[in-house]
């Protein structure tokens, strides 16, 4: 899943960053309100975790010009200002859930992974393909009752081809959610990472459709090439 943080402090922000990114997020960051608004209309994002105090606009101001301009994905909000008046103004500029500053990195994981399993096709916690289980609470992943050990990056493409089982997933559509902004369209990176998944889950899993993208699905025949 593919997020946009939204925070001006630096330092803070690029903790929260490699957290999430530990935590098999691909994340982009803005450090102000323009930047966010104009990365969030270049890309796709599954979620936005913005902060309130903004330079240029407020989270606010952001929150209310995304919904305006049609962005559905959950907005989880971040401040210090948690009284009970400042909550509501943040519910109604139009975020979902709204987390005061200082708090516990786990409470962000699990408020992330509850905005997540709102959206529509992201409500199961747990994803089984034939033999192939995936909890998405603990990352864990098994064959036949025994464990896959996978990196963060080969678990979060898992994990976006599962949430599409069945459905042909072109290599931009992985490159829009899998990687963030950095991501080279020109490189073989994602054929690189459905490799080693093909290594460890076996090939009957991972359907290549020449031209199209990638197909996760449980079959007993021989896979595509």
């Amino acid at each position: 899943m593919r997020v946009l943080l939204v925070e001006d402090e630096e330092d803070f922000a690029r903790l929260l960053a490699r957290g999430l990114r530990e935590s098999t997020y691909a994340v982009d960051v803005a450090s102000d309100g323009v930047d966010a608004l104009e990365k969030a209309a270049a890309n796709l994002y599954d979620l936005v975790v913005l902060d309130v105090m903004l330079p240029c606009c407020s989270g606010l101001d952001v929150c209310r010009k995304l919904r305006q301009s049609g962005f559905t994905s959950p907005i989880l909000m971040l401040t210090a200002l948690d009284q009970p008046e400042h909550r509501v103004a943040g519910l109604d500029s139009g975020a979902d859930d709204y987390l005061g500053k200082p708090f516990n990195f786990s409470e962000l994981l699990a408020r992330i992974r509850a905005l997540l399993r709102r959206t529509p096709g992201l409500l199961a916690p747990v994803l089984t393909i034939g033999d192939l289980s995936i909890d998405t609470r603990t990352r864990g992943v098994s064959r036949s009752g025994s464990p896959v050990e996978l990196t963060s990056k080969e678990y979060a493409l898992l994990e976006y081809l599962a949430r599409r089982a069945g459905e042909v997933v072109s290599r931009e559509d992985i490159s829009e959610h899998v990687w963030d902004e950095t991501y080279d369209p020109f490189s073989n990176l994602i054929e690189v990472y459905i490799q080693r998944l093909r290594r460890k889950l076996g090939a009957r899993l991972l359907h290549t459709h020449r031209g199209e993208g990638y197909r996760l699905v449980f079959e007993a025949g021989p896979a595509h090439v």
